[in-house]
């Protein structure tokens, strides 16, 4: 189990991005994070994942454990290596290596690659596509190729934790069912956890066992998926519907008055 346990996130030692922020994903499970651009969803993965160091942040205060153990100090090739994996926001990629070398590159963290052959098959079962594409240079893939290729890396690393930021940033709507549906049979076949970052409520909700809702650097609303998705506010806020569940039109949307519930 994952736990983070009221943690926060200064960056360049003055900007306080995170303010206390708890929530728990339990093994096997799919937990969404939802919110807004700058709400602290992105800083919340590389906190987990120990990226932050990279870009001059630090957890200054909490706390957060995986299987009972601390992994908040540790290095992120260290957290790597006990299977907690963050898939990053952009699908960064070796553009001039084929796709296969780029899973390849993903194994290495994994008993230094010694069961590549076996776990390219099994990134191919999931991701049908890439074993077609296994020999094109990655700089000529589409988004949607390109999301499979750094999820199915990822998955190279035998994660038993796989957190994905944004991965349906820039996909057209069927590609995006089609990415989601995946991530719920890797989750269901492997036993995987994931941790969702995402601003499309609709698609995240339909695959996660539970959510939080963040809002300027707290966690403001939680609850089970199903539950979350008959909420008035993420019915209003995130799904874009009102109260009639109906699709809101131009005008409302542009004239609502802001009033979550939970902000008041």
């Amino acid at each position: 189990m994952l736990s983070v346990n009221n943690i926060e996130v200064i960056y360049n030692s003055v900007i306080l991005v995170l303010r206390g922020i708890s929530f728990t994903v339990a093994d096997g499970q799919i937990v969404s994070l939802l919110g807004p651009n700058g709400a602290g969803k992105s800083t919340t993965l590389k906190a987990i994942s120990g990226m932050l160091r990279s870009e001059q942040g630090e957890v200054t205060r909490g706390s957060i454990t995986w299987k009972d153990s601390r992994i908040d100090p540790l290095a992120g090739e260290d957290i790597v290596r006990q299977g907690v994996i963050q898939v990053v926001e952009g699908r960064p990629m070796f553009r001039h290596l084929t796709v296969e070398e780029n899973l390849l590159t993903g194994s290495m963290v994994y008993q230094g690659g010694r069961q590549a052959k076996t776990d390219l098959e099994r990134v191919f079962h999931f991701f049908p596509r890439l074993r077609d594409l296994r020999k094109r240079v990655s700089g000529y893939l589409s988004g949607g190729e390109g999301q499979m290729m750094v999820i199915g890396r990822a998955l190279m690393g035998h994660p038993q934790l796989i957190m994905l930021d944004e991965p349906s940033l820039g996909l057209a709507p069927m590609l995006v069912e089609e990415i989601f549906e995946i991530v719920k049979q890797i989750q269901r076949e492997s036993g995987v956890g994931v941790l969702l970052v995402e601003q499309n409520a609709r698609a995240a909700l339909g695959i996660a066992d539970h959510g939080y809702v963040m809002e300027n650097g707290r966690v403001v609303l939680d609850g089970p998926a199903a539950q979350l998705r008959e909420n008035e506010d993420i019915k209003e806020f995130y799904l874009g519907l009102n109260q009639r569940g109906e699709r809101k039109s131009y005008r409302e949307v542009k004239h609502y008055k802001r009033r979550k519930r939970w902000l008041g």
